[in-house]
């Protein structure tokens, strides 16, 4: 991996690996899925009626 590069201006060179920002949208996507999913889990096993 190349540290430095002459033709890369100041712009470019400020710029973020894109990388880790997919894996954080990712990641939080992830952890909002279940936990949605829990709490629909939670909710429906709630509102069932208790076995006689």
């Amino acid at each position: 991996m190349q540290t430095y590069d002459p033709k890369k201006d100041a712009t470019d060179v400020r710029q973020a690996s894109p990388r880790k920002m997919n894996l954080r949208v990712l990641v939080t996507s992830m952890v909002a899925i279940v936990v949605l999913f829990a709490i629909i889990f939670i909710v429906y096993s709630t509102m069932q009626p208790q076995p006689a």
